[in-house]
């Protein structure tokens, strides 16, 4: 499995590419940042993060898109540029048929570190251990796009799992229910069937 790891934002967009199945070792085949500055226009910066985010994929045709799901309790003007420029990359993917997969913060770090708390140097170092790279990936933004596609790596056989279990178990209630609404019409059906031979004997008597 290829998937390319979205950590978004809109000064640095990290981004990085990993290959791997769940149980083996990973294999590290890009990592960087799409910048744009700070002074320029939003839509500027979208568009400057698009076409970043659409080399990525033209040059390592990723099968999943690995994306931090964005949320905040706190500084609300830095968490809407992160959805914005999490919303380009999806739309990206999605555009070129790639399948996305949002993992949150905790999630990711867990998956790498084994602690939904680690700092972003334990995941650094963590990042480092697992690709067997000779030095953290510099900036932040860079290690935590290689950890959320690693975190995919890992997590993707037990949400399939999960969600086959969820699919087989929506069937089972369809298949219950459609069987519960025949019995019930059977009766109303033989009822009917009863009352218009009545009527019909109750014709021919008259």
């Amino acid at each position: 499995m290829r998937v390319l790891g979205v950590d978004p934002g809109l000064t640095r967009c990290g981004v990085g590419v990993v290959d791997g199945v769940a149980g083996r070792p990973l294999t590290m085949r890009g990592v960087g940042v799409v910048r744009t500055p700070a002074d320029a226009e939003l839509g500027h910066r979208l568009v400057a993060i698009e076409q970043g985010i659409e080399q990525w994929l033209d040059e390592y045709d990723p099968e999943v898109l690995a994306v931090e799901r964005v949320f905040s309790q706190h500084n609300v003007r830095t968490v809407m540029g992160t959805a914005q420029a999490s919303a380009v990359a999806m739309l990206c993917a999605s555009r070129r048929g790639i399948p996305v997969a949002l993992h949150t913060p905790s999630e990711v770090k867990a998956a790498v570190t084994g602690s939904g708390r680690a700092d972003k140097a334990q995941v650094g170092a963590m990042v480092t251990r697992l690709l067997r790279l000779d030095a953290p990936p510099k900036p932040a933004d860079a290690a935590d796009a290689l950890a959320l596609a690693i975190c995919h790596i890992w997590r993707a056989p037990a949400q399939h799992r999960l969600q086959q279990a969820v699919a087989q178990n929506r069937l089972q209630q369809a298949v219950a229910r459609h069987a519960a609404e025949t019995a019930a019409a059977k009766p109303a059906t033989a009822a009917a069937r009863t009352s218009s031979a009545s009527s019909a004997q109750k014709g021919r008597t008259a």
